[in-house]
């Protein structure tokens, strides 16, 4: 049932370093610095394979070398290994491997349809390797025999090796020094020698054989004739410049230059590099020299490695180049030679992922089939591209088709530029569909240097999509919430903004004062224009929304900006309740989305009222911190305990909105240095007995402090003075004489009033938080410190009271019909909230069962709380049966067309309600809830809130992502923990059914983007440019063979070039070379030291069914041995037998005469 391979990698190859290009098969490998080979071909043909890590870490490739029309390539690595794949069948497999043990390799040549591999190493040596054994040949081109005897000096490393097109038997070397030697393999010797006086960087022939170039690290380019070996026939700067005193001013090298010819006769000079140094920081370029002609093309990002794509793999016929492949850092691009103007061609391969840094990442698995269309539909009409070219993509080698049984998956990235892309990920493709451009909300931000931050606001880092409503809500580094709306229609609307004040926060060490003074827990007030003119130099927003009416295109249109002082911490909506909420570091908001009010601003401490176990320092309100400045904040207490809080709190307290109070707009003020010396430091100071609460509420009316006797609620036991058992009595789950096991609900009777249902859908959609770049460090630090000291001390609620808690952020956030109270007999539209701290606070929330646009939400009293060890991860609601209750949800309803796509239900239809009155007892549970921290999880049951079940997830370590998923008709817990693994638990009773080795968490980019969806499926960003996806079903991977792209594909080779009558006769034509003569067995056998051959798992497989059948032979040879044996003694006994019957005849014959005469005989 469970497996965890990585599936599909899509986005553009990180930190590429080499690239080759097949041109029968029509497929392109592109290596990188970590190890990777990408393989492309036509659109769904994508593969990827990695190079095992060496003890000295990650090895680049450092060249591609592909056996034309064969199904393999070859790879040199920077462990100085070449590598045999062969790539015949879906699943591309590592055949051979030659490790070099004293001599780095540099540069590697393979001729066509040939086995023998020319390796070029850093000694200027060349080795012969047989790519069907791997195994090298004993003849080797040694550098002091290849210079001439004259020279003094090392020619240096080898930079390139190729063969002359016409004479196979011609090897021309090319040394960094500028030495160059053309070789004669056969007489094993130097046939011709030059020197050039700058440094070599690549060579290149003419299909003629008589004519190669070179070029060098002055930008020049040298033609060198066979004919003449003294000097260079001709010599250019293509784009030097003459300078004042008449000589040419200095040029960048040449990097490399590829001559080719078209059967029209022009010749084509394609090279990369060579710009003057007039101008610091000139773009990068491919220069394209067509006869008299030169177009220089101007590139984003440095060239790496250029490709110039050919019809005749033949060296010695015409070339006939039709497109070029220029693998940029960063990019991906393919040039049309056939086109006027040489325009791109448009890749089906999506390689824009990383146009912008993404923040945050969000994946839907089997979401609603219209989303992907609808998505597609406004996107084509606000994208339209032009400027490529009208051919067919030239990389269309394999084949592809699309599966049978697939669903519609969607990938949303959040991007540092406030943009958000929608990518279409089904069937194992990725494609964009559709881009959001958030920062167009606000007006142009100041000056980064003004600010006093390098980091974007507009930096997307959390992302809430309900699919079916097509409602999207996105909180952005500056701490500000937006909410949209899915319109096909373009619209001409105003924005609404709610300036929502900081509710409370605490003194850093450096802002504590002995005097402090602040009011008492339980106030309930609005803040003051006074308290808004004093702190609103500190607590402003750094953007400013654009005011008036705005021209919004199709698509997700905003229609409401929650602006907050303090960082967004966590993020969610409910298109049924109407409802948006968001923590923060220093508590919750609640939004309105119909009325476009906020219901809520409290602080984390007022949620707990008055069984707050921690104490808390108090300071003035002002921008916080972003909240992985703070080291202590995931710290929590390691008991779970169920207390009921604030069970009858006054009614007057219920808030309902009416009207906004107006906010004056403030600014943002940014002290680096105190972010900074906040990181390390630990709170030390005495609890106190002052209790400060400034949580702001909306009501209809003025809002009424609550006195103390309407504020008590119990007291938090002590863990010495009562332990939680595991299990308790009450409720036996799925026992056989379980009297008080969970019933179903009461079904509906069918003669009732029929009641339309709601919609819903198992889907999980993750929200990831974005960490500022300048931060990371600080945040792993923190994390890789949890390793050794976070938890490791007993962390009861005794020992909580004697530390002052600088913060707790609102981490986790899930609505859900649910129970509040233990009395509760009917489930309420609740919002659970889940801190850093490891607490969990619900809040009740009074939702009309009418129309949302004529009767307000109002807020419920405060409900029970849950403590774990570690930050809230995550939290999910399960039936008495085990299965996930579905998230409720209003469908999507387009507001330009007057018939609605599907009526909105009943908000009670899909809620679970037993009959009996409100205040009646509850005799049995209805629900599970299952809460995820970052050390261990729970399952409660409810309304009892009961912790029937509990595991310890990790001790040393902590869970990166935490998700409830489903999976073959089934539910089951799946946690990524920062040691690599993923651990999967049984739903409700936490039997662990596998804990796997999976990935290393080596980057926090890992962590910020890791999430799970539906059916196992997850994906991460594995490099700044890729995505991963992976999934945990087995049963996916059994039909993963379906969806994978064929890379090979049966083709014939082409016919060679004709050679002419004359060219026959006089010499003239192409000469064949018998390697396997030269470089067979007769040529000696190598040194063992030089390299040492692995075998591949191909090889191993065959070595062990050799293995196999010799033991087998050998034990089938002892069984007939010991047949042989047994026939053996057999014999011997019958003989021994004889022999005993013969002596006792003898005996009785010698007695019978013994006392006779002879004569008597």
């Amino acid at each position: 049932m469970f497996a965890s391979p990585c599936t599909f990698r899509h986005g553009f190859p990180n930190q590429p370093t080499a690239v080759a290009f097949d041109p029968i098969q029509k497929l392109l490998a592109i290596g990188c610095k970590n190890g990777s080979v990408r393989i492309l071909g036509k659109f769904g043909v994508d593969c990827h394979v990695m190079h095992e890590s060496s003890q000295f870490g990650e090895v680049g490739v450092i060249q591609i070398v592909f056996l034309i029309n064969e199904g393999a390539l070859i790879t040199a690595t920077t462990d100085d290994c070449v590598h045999l794949w062969n790539f015949r069948q879906k699943r591309v497999d590592l055949v051979h491997s030659l490790q070099f043990q004293r001599e780095r390799i540099t540069y590697m040549h393979l001729p066509l349809q040939s086995k023998w591999l020319y390796v070029g190493t850093q000694k200027g040596n060349i080795h012969v390797v047989n790519i069907e054994s791997f195994q090298l040949s004993g003849y080797i081109i040694n550098w002091n025999k290849a210079i001439d005897v004259f020279r003094k000096t090392h020619p240096g490393p080898v930079v390139q090796l190729c063969d002359n097109p016409l004479d196979s038997s011609k090897l021309l070397i090319g040394f960094e020094t500028g030495q160059l030697v053309y070789w004669d393999l056969r007489l094993k010797q130097a046939e011709m020698r030059w020197q050039s006086a700058e440094p070599l960087k690549s060579m290149t022939w003419c299909n003629d054989g008589k004519q190669f170039m070179t070029s060098h690290t002055d930008g020049s380019i040298l033609t060198w004739n066979l004919r003449q070996p003294g000097k260079p026939v001709l010599s250019q700067q293509p784009h030097a410049k003459i300078g004042k005193d008449g000589k040419p001013e200095a040029c960048k090298s040449i990097q490399k230059v590829e001559w080719k010819a078209a059967r029209s006769g022009e010749q084509f000079v394609i090279f990369c590099g060579g710009m003057t140094y007039e101008k610091a920081g000139r773009s990068p370029s491919i220069t394209i020299m067509q006869g008299k002609s030169t177009t220089v093309l101007e590139m984003e990002h440095n060239v790496v490695d250029f490709i110039t794509l050919c019809e005749s793999p033949y060296a010695s016929d015409i070339p006939e180049p039709y497109a070029i492949v220029v693998v940029l850092q960063s990019d991906l691009v393919v040039i049309d030679l056939l086109s006027t103007g040489f325009p791109c061609f448009e890749s089906p391969h999506p390689m824009e992922l990383h146009e912008c840094p993404v923040t945050c990442c969000t994946y839907l698995a089997d979401c609603p089939s219209d989303l992907i269309p609808a998505f597609y539909s406004v996107g084509s009409k606000s994208s339209k591209r032009t400027g490529f070219s009208d051919r067919e993509w030239p990389l269309a080698g394999g084949e592809w088709t699309i599966p049978a049984c697939s669903y519609s998956e969607i990938i949303i990235t959040g991007h540092a530029d406030g943009s958000i892309k929608f990518w279409d990920a089904s069937c194992g493709t990725l494609q964009v569909l559709y881009k959001v451009k958030t920062s167009k909300v606000f007006e142009r931000p100041t000056p980064k240097s003004q600010d006093g931050t390098d980091e974007d606001p507009f930096a997307v880092q959390l992302l809430s999509l309900c699919p079916e409503s097509r409602k999207m809500c996105i909180a952005g580094a500056a701490g500000y919430v937006i909410l949209f709306k899915f319109k096909r229609q373009e619209a001409t609307s105003e924005t609404a903004v709610l300036d929502i004040p900081v509710a409370y926060e605490t003194f850093d060490d450096s802002e504590v004062s002995p005097e402090a003074d602040y009011s008492g827990r339980g106030n309930i007030s609005k803040l003051s224009s006074a308290d808004n003119q004093i702190f609103g130099a500190d607590c402003g927003p750094s953007v400013k929304v654009k005011s008036g009416l705005l021209k919004k295109p199709p698509g997700f249109q905003a229609v409401l900006v929650c602006l907050s002082p303090s960082p967004i911490s966590s993020l969610g909506l409910n298109s049924s309740y109407g409802l948006l909420a968001y923590g923060t570091d220093t508590g919750a908001v609640i939004v309105d989305m119909a009325h476009k009010v906020c219901l809520l601003n409290i602080a984390t401490p007022d949620l707990y009222g008055g069984a707050d176990p921690y104490q808390r320092v108090p300071k003035s309100p002002k921008r916080t911190q972003p909240p992985d400045s703070d080291p202590d904040r995931c710290r929590s207490p390691s008991i779970d305990q169920g207390v009921d809080v604030l069970e009858e709190l006054n009614q007057s307290g219920s808030a309902s909105p009416h009207e906004e109070p107006e906010i004056e707009p403030r600014k943002k003020k940014f002290n680096l240095k105190k972010q900074l010396s906040r990181v390390d430091i630990k709170l030390k100071f005495q609890p106190r007995n002052n209790k400060r609460s400034n949580s702001v509420f909306y009501p209809d009316e003025s809002p009424t402090s609550l006195s103390p006797e309407e504020e008590s609620v119990p007291v938090i036991k002590e863990p010495e003075q009562e332990e939680r058992p595991e299990r308790p009595s009450e409720l036996s789950l799925f026992e056989e004489k379980a009297v008080d096991r969970p019933t179903p609900p009461p079904r509906r009777d069918k003669k009732d009033k029929e009641v339309p249902k709601r919609d819903t859908r198992l889907l999980s959609v993750p929200n990831i938080k974005y960490h500022p770049k300048q931060n990371h460090s600080a945040a792993l630090a923190r994390k890789m410190n949890k390793l050794d000291s976070s938890f490791s001390r007993s962390r009861s609620s005794s020992m909580s009271s004697l530390e002052n808690i600088s913060s707790e952020a609102v981490q986790c956030i899930a609505f859900a019909d649910s129970y509040t109270k233990k009395t509760d007999s009917t489930t309420f539209p609740t919002l659970w909230l889940g801190t850093s701290l490891g607490s969990v606070l619900t809040v009740m929330l009074n939702v009309p069962s009418d129309i949302r646009s004529t009767q307000p939400v109002t807020i419920g009293p405060f409900g029970t709380m849950f403590r774990l060890k570690g930050s809230i991860l995550s939290m999910s609601f399960l039936d008495c049966n085990g299965a996930l209750i579905p998230y409720t949800f209003e469908s999507w309803r387009d507001d330009g067309r007057e018939k609605q796509r599907s009526s909105r239900t009943n908000s009670n239809s899909s809620r679970m309600s037993p009959p009996g009155s409100a205040g009646s007892e509850i005799s049995c549970d209805r629900q599970f809830v299952v809460i995820v921290s970052e050390k261990q999880a729970i399952v409660a049951a409810l309304p009892s809130h009961n912790v029937v079940y509990k595991v310890q997830i990790t001790e040393a370590d902590f869970v990166v992502k935490g998700e409830i998923i489903s999976l073959k008709d089934s539910v089951c817990l799946v946690c990524y923990v920062s040691n690599g693994h993923i651990c999967a638990y049984s739903l409700p009773s936490l039997r662990m059914l596998i804990d796997i080795d999976f990935l290393p968490l080596t980057d926090l980019r890992i962590a910020r983007t890791f999430s799970f969806s539906n059916h196992g499926h997850g994906l991460f960003l594995c490099s700044p440019t890729e995505v991963q996806k992976f999934t945990v079903s087995a049963e996916f991977c059994a039909s993963l063979g379906e969806m994978v792209g064929e890379l090979f594909l049966p083709h014939e080779m082409p016919e060679p070039p004709k050679e002419s009558f004359f060219k026959g006769l006089f010499g003239g034509g192409s000469r064949s070379l018998d390697r396997e003569e030269l470089f067979g067995e007769q040529s000696g056998k190598a040194s063992r030291t030089t390299a040492k051959h692995i075998p591949g798992i191909n090889q191993l497989q065959a070595d062990s069914g050799k293995a196999c059948n010799e033991v087998q032979k050998a034990h089938r040879m002892v069984v007939e041995r010991g047949e042989k044996l047994s026939q053996l003694e057999e014999r011997t006994e019958k003989m021994m037998n004889e022999a005993e019957n013969f002596q006792s005849s003898a005996h009785s014959l010698m007695l019978k005469y013994k006392d006779k005469k002879w004569y008597q005989i």
